[in-house]
């Protein structure tokens, strides 16, 4: 990161504490049985995404596009999940408050740019579900493997690089009076907010952020439902179309879980109280990841038959149906 800590080929000297501190909750009395919840929380979100993800890796029938981009869902759950999770309970557990500046910098860019996947994987989701229904005779030459490696590869160096430069800018902060950060995380928005030096390309940062991998991505999102409802009204059979909504449904509530929380959090922005922040930050962190196996995956007949068929029941050979179902993940 020397890169930013220069400033037009000027040297400057910048006053880096040695340690932040991560205040988490305040004026909160038994705090820790809310951080016991989130350890069982995460320990229900590994097992299931690591049961998905080793569904995916010895069915030969799920190696489709559409579960490459259903492995990287799950595998961004597991890795955002074990980031944080582990290193919350240490720090409010354990009573380790402190953490140093450098390793509060790296704990910023693995949580936000597991945080930013999160919401770029649903993208990629919605898009082959969408092809799936409004063009399924094409949907073989539209969503190839080398397609959706390729869109979920971009989405990783598109994520890395924003989160490269979010974090870099940091390191042009200068932090003069307090350390404190007002979070149970580093938390960007709160490590920029201690500066006593000129904060505004973070400021600037810290305002494009939600727009890249919040708001844009819901709107595709949103856009694409819109392109679904439409190729649903078209479906003579009433029963067809329920179960297709039906699924649909569900996604559209995890997606909910997922978007809502954290839309409160990047739209209130400053005026948002840290405790308020702390839970809609926590929440949104730890729970799809573990709905995600339940809710989105688990429930799709396809990884319904390639457990049953690695459990033993070698006559089970089923296919989803219906509408929604087909690009559904």
């Amino acid at each position: 990161m020397d890169f930013f800590n220069s400033a037009l080929g000027r040297n400057i000297t910048f006053i880096r504490p040695a340690y932040f501190i991560i205040s988490g909750f305040v004026g909160i009395p038994y705090t820790e049985y809310y951080y016991v919840f989130l350890c069982f929380v995460y320990i229900a979100s590994v097992l299931g995404n690591t049961v998905v993800m080793v569904l995916i890796y010895l069915d030969h029938n799920l190696r489709t596009p559409k579960y490459i981009a259903v492995f990287n869902l799950a595998f961004v759950d597991l890795l955002g999940n074990t980031v944080l999770v582990p290193k919350v309970i240490d720090i409010f557990l354990f009573n380790h408050l402190l953490i140093p500046y450098i390793d509060c910098l790296i704990f910023c860019f693995f949580c936000y740019t597991c945080l930013s996947m999160q919401s770029l994987n649903l993208v990629a989701l919605s898009y082959d579900r969408m092809v799936a229904i409004m063009f399924p005779l094409h949907y073989q030459t539209k969503v190839t493997h080398r397609f959706m490696f390729s869109l979920i590869a971009f989405f990783w160096l598109f994520a890395i690089i924003a989160l490269l430069i979010a974090v870099g800018l940091l390191t042009r902060l200068s932090f003069c009076d307090s350390v404190v950060i007002n979070s149970y995380f580093c938390d960007h928005g709160q490590i920029f907010g201690l500066a006593c030096n000129d904060n505004f390309p973070s400021d600037v940062i810290s305002f494009l952020l939600p727009v890249l991998i919040i708001w844009i991505p819901l709107l595709v999102i949103l856009s694409s439902y819109i392109c679904i409802g439409y190729a649903l009204s078209k479906i003579t059979s009433g029963q067809e179309r329920a179960k297709a909504l039906k699924t649909c449904s569900a996604h559209i509530s995890l997606v909910a879980i997922f978007f809502t929380p954290i839309l409160i959090t990047f739209t209130i922005g400053p005026q948002i109280h840290p405790n308020a922040r702390i839970i809609n930050l926590s929440l949104t962190s730890v729970f799809p990841p573990m709905l995600n196996p339940i809710i989105y995956v688990l429930q799709t007949q396809e990884i319904k038959n390639s457990m049953k068929k690695l459990g033993g029941n070698k006559g089970v050979d089923g296919r989803e149906g219906g509408g929604c179902r087909e690009g559904a993940s």
